[in-house]
């Protein structure tokens, strides 16, 4: 087994065990939870989808786990991952047990009644993750793994750089837009999801656009 290998398992090993570090905490109030959890709200921070506090306590995490393994074996696996920098591969590895560290938490707190605020906390993390995505789009190179693979990009190097360098500046935009959402009304936050959907959406349109010119030339 090479040193890069024994790097990756280690990696491996650690972001699963975050994900289910959650589990300790939330046993140490089991008995004090209801029967039924809040695990999902909609954008006006109020529940609408509840499941067992057994699921809460244990189906979330493993969840997450699972999702964390598939995340780290297909980016390991990607034929191009040399093209892909070791800080976007760590930073996309962490990101999921990030999120099982601060939501499962949060989720068992409001079960025991702490009020918090779901929808800034979840703005907050999303506009932070979009901002750190849209600064490392530009200097992603061709993969399977990260960034837009659309068959335009995939077959194109200058297809790939001029799209990644489009979506990492509305990413940053999208970003900013999803911070400053806690302080705005519900209908203000409605207009810019619908922007922020846009903004998405756009590096596809724009990568199409590019690769009709280039068929025209």
């Amino acid at each position: 087994m090479t040193k890069k290998m024994k790097r990756d398992r280690k990696i491996l090993v650690i972001t699963t065990i975050l994900c289910l570090l959650p589990i300790v905490f939330s046993l140490t109030v089991y008995d004090r939870l209801p029967e039924e959890v809040a695990v999902h709200w909609n954008m006006e921070g109020e529940a609408n989808g509840y499941a067992s506090k057994e699921f809460a306590v244990f189906g979330l995490p493993l969840f997450l786990a699972f999702i964390n393994i598939i995340v780290n074996i297909s980016t390991e696996a990607d034929p191009k991952r040399r093209n892909t920098s070791d800080k976007v591969k760590l930073i996309l590895k962490f990101l999921v047990p990030i999120m099982s560290l601060l939501l499962n938490p949060i989720t068992i707190l409001i079960a025991l009644g702490k009020d918090i605020s779901v929808g800034s906390i979840v703005s907050i993390l999303v506009g932070v993750l979009f901002i750190i995505i849209g600064n490392y789009m530009p200097k992603c190179k061709q993969n399977y793994t990260i960034g837009i693979r659309i068959p335009w990009t995939l077959c194109d190097e200058d297809n790939w750089n001029r799209t990644h360098h489009m979506a990492g500046y509305l990413y940053i935009i999208g970003g900013i837009l999803f911070l400053l959402t806690p302080f705005f009304p519900v209908f203000v936050n409605f207009a810019i999801a619908y922007i922020i959907i846009f903004m998405v959406f756009a590096p596809y349109v724009y990568s199409y656009i590019l690769y009709r010119k280039s068929m025209k030339h």
